[in-house]
Protein backbone atom coordinates (compact mmCIF):
# COMPACT_ATOMS: atom_id res chain seq x y z
CA UNK A 1 0.00 0.00 0.00
CA UNK A 2 2.73 2.09 0.68
CA UNK A 3 4.75 1.53 -2.44
CA UNK A 4 1.52 2.37 -3.96
CA UNK A 5 0.84 5.92 -2.51
CA UNK A 6 4.41 6.48 -3.41
CA UNK A 7 3.58 6.21 -7.15
CA UNK A 8 0.28 7.66 -6.83
CA UNK A 9 2.35 10.93 -5.28
CA UNK A 10 5.03 10.44 -8.05
CA UNK A 11 3.09 9.52 -11.06
CA UNK A 12 1.62 13.06 -11.75
CA UNK A 13 4.73 14.62 -12.27
CA UNK A 14 6.09 11.88 -14.82
CA UNK A 15 3.21 12.90 -16.57
CA UNK A 16 3.87 16.21 -16.62
CA UNK A 17 6.91 15.97 -17.73
CA UNK A 18 6.68 14.12 -20.42
CA UNK A 19 3.80 16.99 -21.71
CA UNK A 20 6.27 19.89 -21.15
CA UNK A 21 9.15 21.06 -23.15
CA UNK A 22 12.52 21.06 -21.36
CA UNK A 23 14.32 24.58 -22.84
CA UNK A 24 16.48 24.65 -19.74
CA UNK A 25 19.87 23.96 -21.74
CA UNK A 26 19.13 26.75 -24.22
CA UNK A 27 20.33 30.03 -21.93
CA UNK A 28 23.42 27.77 -20.49
CA UNK A 29 26.74 30.00 -20.37
CA UNK A 30 29.64 27.98 -21.76
CA UNK A 31 31.68 25.91 -19.44
CA UNK A 32 34.17 27.00 -17.40
CA UNK A 33 38.04 26.76 -18.09
CA UNK A 34 39.18 23.86 -15.48
CA UNK A 35 41.30 25.42 -12.70
CA UNK A 36 45.18 24.40 -13.26
CA UNK A 37 47.24 25.08 -10.33
CA UNK A 38 51.40 24.53 -10.31
CA UNK A 39 51.85 20.59 -11.04
CA UNK A 40 54.05 20.36 -7.70
CA UNK A 41 50.26 20.33 -6.24
CA UNK A 42 48.61 18.44 -7.64
CA UNK A 43 49.19 15.71 -4.35
CA UNK A 44 47.86 18.49 -2.03
CA UNK A 45 44.25 18.10 -3.96
CA UNK A 46 44.46 14.51 -3.37
CA UNK A 47 45.20 14.72 0.63
CA UNK A 48 42.93 17.89 0.98
CA UNK A 49 40.56 15.65 -0.20
CA UNK A 50 41.48 12.61 2.04
CA UNK A 51 41.11 15.00 4.96
CA UNK A 52 37.41 16.16 3.97
CA UNK A 53 36.63 12.25 3.76
CA UNK A 54 38.02 11.84 7.30
CA UNK A 55 36.48 14.73 8.06
CA UNK A 56 33.12 14.28 7.18
CA UNK A 57 33.03 10.08 8.62
CA UNK A 58 34.35 11.25 11.92
CA UNK A 59 31.76 14.04 12.09
CA UNK A 60 29.39 11.28 11.59
CA UNK A 61 30.59 9.22 13.63
CA UNK A 62 30.07 11.47 16.61
CA UNK A 63 27.15 12.72 15.66
CA UNK A 64 23.60 11.88 15.49
CA UNK A 65 21.08 12.45 12.41
CA UNK A 66 21.89 14.67 10.06
CA UNK A 67 25.37 16.50 9.31
CA UNK A 68 27.19 19.18 7.66
CA UNK A 69 30.62 20.16 7.29
CA UNK A 70 32.52 22.23 5.40
CA UNK A 71 36.00 20.78 4.87
CA UNK A 72 37.37 24.23 3.26
CA UNK A 73 36.46 26.18 5.73
CA UNK A 74 38.13 23.95 8.25
CA UNK A 75 40.91 23.30 6.16
CA UNK A 76 41.45 27.22 5.91
CA UNK A 77 41.01 28.21 9.49
CA UNK A 78 43.34 25.18 10.44
CA UNK A 79 46.05 26.07 7.97
CA UNK A 80 45.99 29.52 9.75
CA UNK A 81 46.58 28.62 13.32
CA UNK A 82 48.92 25.67 11.92
CA UNK A 83 51.28 28.87 10.94
CA UNK A 84 51.66 29.56 14.58
CA UNK A 85 52.09 26.09 15.56
CA UNK A 86 55.86 24.11 16.46
CA UNK A 87 56.98 21.11 17.73
CA UNK A 88 54.74 18.23 18.60
CA UNK A 89 51.45 20.53 18.12
CA UNK A 90 52.66 21.34 14.27
CA UNK A 91 53.36 18.02 13.57
CA UNK A 92 50.37 16.73 14.82
CA UNK A 93 48.23 18.76 12.88
CA UNK A 94 50.48 18.66 9.88
CA UNK A 95 49.32 15.11 9.38
CA UNK A 96 45.51 15.25 10.05
CA UNK A 97 45.54 18.16 7.30
CA UNK A 98 47.59 16.65 4.94
CA UNK A 99 50.39 18.82 4.94
CA UNK A 100 53.23 16.63 5.26
CA UNK A 101 55.71 16.71 2.83
CA UNK A 102 55.55 20.39 2.48
CA UNK A 103 56.75 23.76 3.63
CA UNK A 104 54.89 26.40 5.52
CA UNK A 105 55.56 28.62 2.39
CA UNK A 106 54.20 25.70 0.13
CA UNK A 107 51.02 25.19 2.26
CA UNK A 108 50.37 28.75 2.02
CA UNK A 109 50.55 29.23 -1.44
CA UNK A 110 48.76 26.73 -2.42
CA UNK A 111 46.02 27.94 -0.15
CA UNK A 112 45.89 31.37 -1.41
CA UNK A 113 46.05 30.01 -5.11
CA UNK A 114 43.50 27.97 -4.72
CA UNK A 115 41.00 30.62 -2.76
CA UNK A 116 41.87 33.03 -5.66
CA UNK A 117 41.14 30.44 -8.61
CA UNK A 118 37.92 29.01 -6.79
CA UNK A 119 36.66 32.72 -6.59
CA UNK A 120 37.04 33.71 -10.18
CA UNK A 121 36.34 30.06 -12.25
CA UNK A 122 32.41 30.88 -12.02
CA UNK A 123 31.13 34.21 -12.43
CA UNK A 124 27.20 32.67 -12.16
CA UNK A 125 28.01 31.56 -9.29
CA UNK A 126 28.56 33.46 -5.57
CA UNK A 127 30.93 32.76 -3.66
CA UNK A 128 32.70 34.65 -0.57
CA UNK A 129 36.05 33.34 1.39
CA UNK A 130 36.74 35.60 3.82
CA UNK A 131 39.33 35.12 6.68
CA UNK A 132 40.09 37.04 10.30
CA UNK A 133 42.34 37.20 12.77
CA UNK A 134 40.81 38.53 16.45
CA UNK A 135 43.70 39.77 19.07
CA UNK A 136 43.80 40.60 22.26
CA UNK A 137 45.67 44.16 23.22
CA UNK A 138 47.24 43.05 26.02
CA UNK A 139 49.17 40.17 24.28
CA UNK A 140 49.95 41.00 20.75
CA UNK A 141 50.52 38.12 18.37
CA UNK A 142 53.62 37.80 16.56
CA UNK A 143 53.95 39.89 13.71
CA UNK A 144 55.47 37.24 10.97
CA UNK A 145 52.44 35.31 12.00
CA UNK A 146 50.03 38.13 10.97
CA UNK A 147 51.86 38.97 8.06
CA UNK A 148 51.98 35.25 6.36
CA UNK A 149 48.08 35.43 7.40
CA UNK A 150 47.41 38.44 6.01
CA UNK A 151 49.49 37.90 2.52
CA UNK A 152 48.23 34.35 2.00
CA UNK A 153 45.07 34.47 3.51
CA UNK A 154 44.13 38.17 2.53
CA UNK A 155 42.90 37.43 6.49
CA UNK A 156 41.47 41.15 8.24
CA UNK A 157 43.83 42.24 11.58
CA UNK A 158 41.71 43.35 14.74
CA UNK A 159 43.18 44.01 18.39
CA UNK A 160 39.99 43.93 20.73
CA UNK A 161 39.30 43.39 24.26
CA UNK A 162 37.86 40.25 24.94
CA UNK A 163 36.52 40.99 28.36
CA UNK A 164 34.15 43.29 26.89
CA UNK A 165 30.96 42.46 25.92
CA UNK A 166 30.73 44.23 23.06
CA UNK A 167 33.85 42.28 21.55
CA UNK A 168 31.41 39.07 20.81
CA UNK A 169 28.56 40.85 18.99
CA UNK A 170 31.31 42.59 16.51
CA UNK A 171 32.76 38.57 15.94
CA UNK A 172 29.01 37.47 15.22
CA UNK A 173 28.74 40.75 13.22
CA UNK A 174 31.69 39.93 11.18
CA UNK A 175 30.45 36.53 10.34
CA UNK A 176 26.95 37.47 9.90
CA UNK A 177 27.97 39.32 6.75
CA UNK A 178 30.14 37.05 5.34
CA UNK A 179 27.93 34.63 5.46
CA UNK A 180 25.13 36.45 3.84
CA UNK A 181 23.08 36.65 7.25
CA UNK A 182 22.99 32.41 7.12
CA UNK A 183 25.09 32.26 10.65
CA UNK A 184 23.98 35.19 12.68
CA UNK A 185 25.45 34.05 15.44
CA UNK A 186 28.48 31.80 15.44
CA UNK A 187 29.85 32.15 19.30
CA UNK A 188 27.56 31.91 22.27
CA UNK A 189 29.97 33.50 24.36
CA UNK A 190 33.59 34.39 25.06
CA UNK A 191 35.66 34.00 27.93
CA UNK A 192 37.87 36.85 29.62
CA UNK A 193 40.53 34.79 28.99
CA UNK A 194 40.86 34.92 25.35
CA UNK A 195 43.56 35.67 23.59
CA UNK A 196 43.01 34.81 20.17
CA UNK A 197 40.24 33.86 17.33
CA UNK A 198 40.97 32.81 13.91
CA UNK A 199 37.65 32.53 11.65
CA UNK A 200 37.32 31.29 8.42
CA UNK A 201 34.03 32.75 6.38
CA UNK A 202 32.16 30.46 3.23
CA UNK A 203 29.46 31.05 1.65
CA UNK A 204 27.85 29.37 -1.67
CA UNK A 205 25.11 30.19 -3.90
CA UNK A 206 25.02 28.51 -7.04
CA UNK A 207 21.86 28.23 -9.81
CA UNK A 208 21.27 24.90 -11.36
CA UNK A 209 22.80 24.53 -14.45
CA UNK A 210 19.40 22.86 -15.53
CA UNK A 211 16.62 23.80 -13.24
CA UNK A 212 13.66 22.16 -11.76
CA UNK A 213 10.33 23.42 -12.35
CA UNK A 214 8.53 24.57 -9.58
CA UNK A 215 5.52 23.27 -11.32
CA UNK A 216 6.29 19.56 -10.75
CA UNK A 217 7.28 19.56 -7.28
CA UNK A 218 5.01 17.00 -5.82
CA UNK A 219 4.51 15.47 -2.44
CA UNK A 220 6.69 11.91 -2.08
CA UNK A 221 7.61 10.20 0.95
CA UNK A 222 10.70 9.75 2.13
CA UNK A 223 12.28 6.27 3.81
CA UNK A 224 13.79 8.15 7.44
CA UNK A 225 16.82 6.24 9.02
CA UNK A 226 14.44 6.09 11.82
CA UNK A 227 12.04 4.41 10.00
CA UNK A 228 9.51 6.69 9.66
CA UNK A 229 8.05 7.50 6.42
CA UNK A 230 7.48 11.40 6.20
CA UNK A 231 6.15 13.27 2.99
CA UNK A 232 8.59 15.55 1.51
CA UNK A 233 8.25 18.27 -1.57
CA UNK A 234 10.04 15.61 -4.36
CA UNK A 235 11.52 17.90 -7.10
CA UNK A 236 11.86 16.16 -10.68
CA UNK A 237 13.35 16.82 -13.69
CA UNK A 238 14.86 14.52 -16.80
CA UNK A 239 18.04 15.58 -18.58
CA UNK A 240 21.33 14.45 -19.10
CA UNK A 241 23.42 14.20 -15.89
CA UNK A 242 27.13 12.57 -14.99
CA UNK A 243 26.79 9.30 -13.34
CA UNK A 244 27.72 5.89 -12.72
CA UNK A 245 27.60 3.24 -10.00
CA UNK A 246 28.61 0.24 -8.45
CA UNK A 247 28.02 -2.70 -6.36
CA UNK A 248 27.85 -0.58 -3.17
CA UNK A 249 26.85 3.00 -4.63
CA UNK A 250 24.91 4.98 -7.23
CA UNK A 251 26.11 8.45 -7.86
CA UNK A 252 24.51 11.78 -9.43
CA UNK A 253 26.70 14.96 -10.59
CA UNK A 254 24.15 17.73 -10.94
CA UNK A 255 26.34 20.83 -11.89
CA UNK A 256 25.62 24.35 -11.57
CA UNK A 257 26.19 27.62 -13.46
CA UNK A 258 28.77 27.36 -15.85
CA UNK A 259 29.67 23.59 -15.06
CA UNK A 260 32.49 24.80 -12.48
CA UNK A 261 30.90 23.80 -9.21
CA UNK A 262 28.30 20.69 -8.85
CA UNK A 263 26.50 18.57 -5.99
CA UNK A 264 27.24 14.92 -5.62
CA UNK A 265 24.89 12.49 -4.40
CA UNK A 266 25.67 9.07 -3.44
CA UNK A 267 22.88 6.49 -3.03
CA UNK A 268 23.09 3.46 -1.67
CA UNK A 269 22.31 0.73 -4.28
CA UNK A 270 21.02 -2.90 -4.33
CA UNK A 271 19.00 -2.40 -1.92
CA UNK A 272 22.00 -1.96 0.53
CA UNK A 273 22.27 0.38 3.72
CA UNK A 274 23.54 3.52 4.41
CA UNK A 275 25.50 2.30 7.71
CA UNK A 276 26.46 -0.63 6.38
CA UNK A 277 28.03 0.82 3.22
CA UNK A 278 29.75 3.65 5.25
CA UNK A 279 33.09 2.01 5.79
CA UNK A 280 33.61 1.87 2.26
CA UNK A 281 33.12 5.58 1.43
CA UNK A 282 37.30 6.43 1.27
CA UNK A 283 38.68 9.32 -0.25
CA UNK A 284 39.99 6.95 -3.09
CA UNK A 285 36.43 4.96 -3.65
CA UNK A 286 35.17 8.57 -3.65
CA UNK A 287 38.07 9.32 -6.31
CA UNK A 288 37.12 6.80 -8.73
CA UNK A 289 33.48 7.49 -8.62
CA UNK A 290 33.84 10.63 -9.73
CA UNK A 291 36.48 9.69 -12.46
CA UNK A 292 33.83 7.45 -13.79
CA UNK A 293 30.98 9.59 -14.33
CA UNK A 294 29.46 9.76 -17.82
CA UNK A 295 26.56 11.64 -19.28
CA UNK A 296 23.00 10.09 -19.20
CA UNK A 297 19.61 10.92 -19.29
CA UNK A 298 18.13 10.75 -16.00
CA UNK A 299 15.21 11.24 -14.45
CA UNK A 300 16.53 13.21 -11.51
CA UNK A 301 14.21 13.00 -8.06
CA UNK A 302 15.59 15.07 -5.31
CA UNK A 303 13.64 16.46 -2.17
CA UNK A 304 14.08 19.94 -1.21
CA UNK A 305 16.35 20.65 1.93
CA UNK A 306 17.45 23.07 4.53
CA UNK A 307 19.18 22.77 7.43
CA UNK A 308 21.60 24.41 10.38
CA UNK A 309 24.36 22.50 12.18
CA UNK A 310 26.73 23.23 14.65
CA UNK A 311 29.44 21.23 16.17
CA UNK A 312 32.42 21.56 18.53
CA UNK A 313 34.89 19.83 16.97
CA UNK A 314 36.98 20.32 19.63
CA UNK A 315 35.63 17.81 21.95
CA UNK A 316 35.47 15.20 19.86
CA UNK A 317 36.35 15.04 16.16
CA UNK A 318 39.39 16.54 15.74
CA UNK A 319 41.05 15.35 18.54
CA UNK A 320 39.55 11.02 16.78
CA UNK A 321 41.48 12.66 14.15
CA UNK A 322 44.84 12.98 15.59
CA UNK A 323 44.99 16.57 16.63
CA UNK A 324 44.89 16.46 20.36
CA UNK A 325 48.36 18.42 21.59
CA UNK A 326 46.94 21.54 20.10
CA UNK A 327 44.03 21.20 23.43
CA UNK A 328 46.33 20.59 26.14
CA UNK A 329 47.31 23.69 27.97
CA UNK A 330 50.20 21.76 29.23
CA UNK A 331 51.82 20.70 26.01
CA UNK A 332 50.40 23.25 23.36
CA UNK A 333 53.25 24.64 21.32
CA UNK A 334 52.06 28.10 19.18
CA UNK A 335 55.36 29.65 20.28
CA UNK A 336 55.27 31.21 16.43
CA UNK A 337 51.70 32.61 17.00
CA UNK A 338 52.57 34.37 20.18
CA UNK A 339 56.52 34.35 22.30
CA UNK A 340 55.31 36.10 25.20
CA UNK A 341 53.00 33.70 27.05
CA UNK A 342 52.17 29.99 26.17
CA UNK A 343 48.76 29.68 23.84
CA UNK A 344 46.44 26.76 23.80
CA UNK A 345 43.23 26.50 21.49
CA UNK A 346 40.11 26.20 24.02
CA UNK A 347 37.71 25.95 20.86
CA UNK A 348 37.14 25.12 17.05
CA UNK A 349 33.54 25.94 16.58
CA UNK A 350 31.93 24.83 13.55
CA UNK A 351 28.77 26.05 12.05
CA UNK A 352 27.10 25.31 8.23
CA UNK A 353 23.73 25.95 6.75
CA UNK A 354 22.56 24.90 3.69
CA UNK A 355 19.11 25.41 1.55
CA UNK A 356 18.32 23.31 -1.73
CA UNK A 357 15.50 24.06 -4.00
CA UNK A 358 14.52 24.42 -7.70
CA UNK A 359 17.06 27.30 -8.33
CA UNK A 360 19.80 26.17 -6.94
CA UNK A 361 21.70 26.05 -3.70
CA UNK A 362 22.80 28.22 -0.85
CA UNK A 363 25.51 26.89 1.90
CA UNK A 364 27.52 28.57 4.38
CA UNK A 365 30.06 28.00 7.01
CA UNK A 366 32.23 29.46 9.98
CA UNK A 367 34.69 28.03 11.51
CA UNK A 368 36.08 29.70 14.64
CA UNK A 369 39.27 28.91 16.48
CA UNK A 370 39.51 30.16 19.81
CA UNK A 371 42.46 30.28 22.49
CA UNK A 372 43.90 31.04 25.72
CA UNK A 373 47.40 31.31 27.31
CA UNK A 374 48.02 28.32 27.62
CA UNK A 375 31.61 4.29 -25.19
CA UNK A 376 27.91 4.53 -25.77
CA UNK A 377 24.72 1.98 -26.92
CA UNK A 378 21.29 3.04 -27.12
CA UNK A 379 20.59 5.57 -24.51
CA UNK A 380 18.24 4.43 -21.67
CA UNK A 381 16.27 6.78 -19.02
CA UNK A 382 18.27 6.40 -15.38
CA UNK A 383 15.67 6.67 -12.62
CA UNK A 384 17.62 8.43 -9.93
CA UNK A 385 14.99 8.44 -6.86
CA UNK A 386 16.27 10.21 -3.61
CA UNK A 387 13.81 8.80 -1.92
CA UNK A 388 16.18 7.38 1.22
CA UNK A 389 19.00 8.26 3.33
CA UNK A 390 21.78 10.09 0.95
CA UNK A 391 25.37 11.82 0.84
CA UNK A 392 25.44 15.38 -1.06
CA UNK A 393 28.63 17.08 -1.15
CA UNK A 394 29.07 20.78 -3.37
CA UNK A 395 32.60 20.93 -4.76
CA UNK A 396 34.56 22.31 -7.87
CA UNK A 397 35.08 19.53 -10.86
CA UNK A 398 37.92 20.67 -11.81
CA UNK A 399 40.33 20.47 -8.80
CA UNK A 400 37.72 18.42 -6.82
CA UNK A 401 37.98 20.79 -3.97
CA UNK A 402 35.08 19.63 -1.46
CA UNK A 403 33.46 22.57 -0.16
CA UNK A 404 30.71 21.27 1.80
CA UNK A 405 30.00 17.85 2.39
CA UNK A 406 27.00 16.35 4.26
CA UNK A 407 24.53 13.47 4.91
CA UNK A 408 20.55 13.74 5.22
CA UNK A 409 19.05 10.75 7.26
CA UNK A 410 15.66 12.43 8.37
CA UNK A 411 13.15 14.92 7.41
Amino acid sequence: MKDFLKFMLVSPLLWAMSCSSDDSNSKQVPDAEPIVLKSDFDSKMNTNNLFAINLFKTTVEKSDGNVLVSPLSVNMALNMTWNGADGTTKSEMQQMLGNEGYTPSEINEYSKSLSEALLKVDPTTELLIANSIWTTKDLPLEKSFIEVNQNNYNATVEEVDFSSPATLGKINTWCSEKTKGKIPKALDQLASETKFALINALYFKGKWRSKFDAKNTVDALFANADGKRPIVKMMIQESSFGYTDNENWRCLSLPYGNNAFSMVILLPNNGKKMNDLFPTLTADSWSTMLDRLSNHKVVVRLPRFKGEYAYDMHKEILPAMGMKQAFNPDEANFSKMCSLAPLYITQVVHKTFVEVNEEGTEAAAITVVVGEVTSVGPESTIDFFVDQPFIYAIRENSTGTILFIGKVDNF
